[in-house]
C-alpha cells in the first residue's frame, strides 16, 4: 500500500481527482477534497464528481505521472477511516454510485493512478458531510496542502 505522504514529497506532476456525488451526504467527500487542494507546479487537482468517464480525455491531456482518485468507498472499517490503495485492487470495494466503476478505469490510465476511498457514514440524500467523514476531509486537506509548499 502506497502512503500518502510519500507521494505527496515525492510529486513532481501529481493530479488529484474529486470524485462523488455531493447531494448523498459523505458520497461527495472526494469533491469537497479536491476543491481545497491549493494547487502548485507539482500538484494539481480536477473535480469531476459522478462522471469521471466524461473526464478520460481530459485527465490524460494533463499528463500527470500519478493519479490519485478521491472517492467515497466502503472499506468494511469505521466511518472516516481512509485507505490508499492501487487503483487495480480496488474493483470489488467501491459505490456503483458513479457512472463507471473505478475498477474498469485502470484501462483508460497509462500512469500509477491510486485510490484514496474515505468510509462514509451515510450516502443518504443530503448535502451535508457526516461529522466523522468531515474531520478525515478537513485532515486529508491539511496534509496535502501542508506539503510540497
Amino acid at each position: 500500500m502506497p502512503e500518502l505522504k510519500k507521494l505527496l514529497r515525492e510529486a513532481s506532476n501529481l493530479l488529484f481527482i474529486g470524485v462523488g456525488n455531493v447531494l448523498k451526504r459523505d458520497d461527495g467527500v472526494g469533491v469537497v477534497i479536491s476543491k481545497q487542494i491549493i494547487e502548485r507546479p507539482a500538484i494539481r487537482s480536477l473535480t469531476v464528481e459522478v462522471s469521471i468517464e466524461n473526464y478520460i480525455g481530459k485527465i490524460n491531456s494533463l499528463e500527470p505521472e500519478e493519479m490519485i482518485i478521491i472517492d467515497c468507498m466502503e472499506l468494511g472499517d469505521n466511518s472516516g477511516t481512509w485507505r490508499l490503495m492501487a487503483l487495480e485492487d480496488v474493483e470489488d470495494i467501491t459505490f456503483n454510485t458513479h457512472n463507471i466503476s473505478l475498477g474498469r478505469l485502470v484501462d483508460f490510465f497509462p500512469y500509477p493512478t491510486y485510490v484514496l476511498g474515505i468510509q462514509p457514514l451515510s450516502i443518504e440524500f443530503g448535502d451535508r458531510l457526516s461529522l466523522p467523514v468531515q474531520n478525515t476531509a478537513k485532515r486529508i486537506v491539511r496534509l496535502i496542502n501542508q506539503l510540497n509548499d
